[in-house]
This record gives structure tokens, C-alpha cells and sequence, in this order.
């Protein structure tokens, strides 16, 4: 491995250091975008009987917005709630907004390494095949050995750029799909928040 990534020329380090980058993120994504953190199960439900026992204190509404980001946006409608309903949809809205900003991090660096990675195996495959030609010049076609170090490089720059960038085109795809289904899930739990709150069935509980 070690003498294939000596072989792979001064534009392997950038690929490599991109693939380190990438699962880093990778990992990252997948530790913070559980469901159970992103939209904890049965939280409208909590946050109603906590309105109904007049519990929803100014310390109780911090700790909702702390908790995860569906609890941010709960929190933000709370505040506004007894400004009506127009006022609290509004400020739900805009927490949503921002919320789907934090839930995206990094996902921009991810599609940007899925792009650049396969750019940079393809600028090694030049610089190899320069190479190639530059010895053919200088030496002739007699020496095969002295070929073979241009088009090991060429072919190995390509083969790790597309390596790397292949699962950060999936795992881009994949997060980004994730975000837009728990921005789903959230605004329909706001929903819920809003009808109970403004509703015609005030004094029915969120199911």
C-alpha cells in the first residue's frame, strides 16, 4: 500500500488527505443526525402537558431549545405563542430555517471533496502522462522501466480520486435526504404544536 501511494506522485497527498477529511465528516454526520436527536420521539406531547400544567417557565423553554433541534423550533413558537397564531407560525418558521442551515454542516465540504477528488486524479493522469512523454523524448521506447513510473502514477491518482469521490457522492445523497425528511417530520410536529395551542380543539392532547 505504502509503495502504491509513493507511486501515485505529490497530487496523492491532497486525494488522501481529502479522504481523511471526508470520513471524518462522514462519521461525524452520522453521530449527529440520529432521529432520536434530531426529533425525540413524543416531545409535542411533553411540551403539551407541560403548557397544561402551566410548567413552560422561562428555564423549562431554555432547556427545550438546548435539547435537540426539534425542541429549538418548539421553543421559538412557545415564546411566541400568546402573539397569535400568525406570529407564532412566523417564528417557527424562521427557527426551521435556521435549523436546516445547522443540519446541513459540512455537507457543502462533502459534495465539494466528491468533486475535486476525481479533478485531482484526473491532473495527476496528466502529470503522469507528461511524464511518459517527457522520458520518451529523453530516452526513447527501448526502456520500459522508464515508462512504467509516468503511467503507474497516471493510473493511480485516477483510481484513488475516483475512490474517494464515489462514496461522497452516496453519502452526500444519503444526508442530504436525511435533513429534508426530518425538516418534514419537524414541520408537522410544529403543526401538531400550533393546532393544540390555537386550534379549535384546544383541550385535545397531540397524538
Amino acid at each position: 500500500m505504502f509503495e502504491l501511494i509513493q507511486s501515485g506522485g505529490l497530487l496523492i497527498i491532497p486525494i488522501l488527505f481529502c479522504s481523511v477529511l471526508a470520513m471524518a465528516i462522514i462519521g461525524e454526520r452520522f453521530w449527529t443526525l440520529q432521529k432520536k436527536e434530531v426529533v425525540p420521539p413524543e416531545m409535542v406531547q411533553q411540551v403539551w402537558q407541560l403548557a397544561k400544567n402551566k410548567k413552560l417557565d422561562a428555564k423549562t423553554i431554555q432547556q427545550l431549545k438546548e435539547s435537540s433541534p426539534l425542541g429549538t423550533i418548539l421553543a421559538a413558537g412557545i415564546k411566541n405563542h400568546q402573539l397569535g397564531r400568525d406570529v407564532m407560525k412566523d417564528s417557527i418558521a424562521e427557527a426551521g430555517r435556521q435549523v436546516a442551515h445547522d443540519l446541513e454542516r459540512f455537507l457543502n465540504t462533502l459534495g465539494t471533496i466528491a468533486t475535486i477528488t476525481p479533478l485531482l486524479g484526473l491532473l495527476g493522469t496528466v502529470v503522469g502522462m507528461i511524464k511518459v512523454f517527457s522520458a520518451i523524448v529523453s530516452h526513447g521506447v527501448g526502456d520500459p522501466a522508464v515508462l512504467a513510473g509516468g503511467i503507474s502514477e497516471a493510473l493511480i491518482t485516477t483510481a484513488a480520486g475516483l475512490a474517494v469521490a464515489i462514496p461522497c457522492v452516496i453519502f452526500h445523497r444519503y444526508f442530504d435526504g436525511l435533513v429534508d425528511e426530518y425538516v418534514l417530520n419537524m414541520e408537522e410536529e410544529s403543526l401538531k404544536l400550533i393546532e393544540v395551542m390555537h386550534g379549535q380543539n384546544q383541550v385535545k392532547e397531540p397524538q
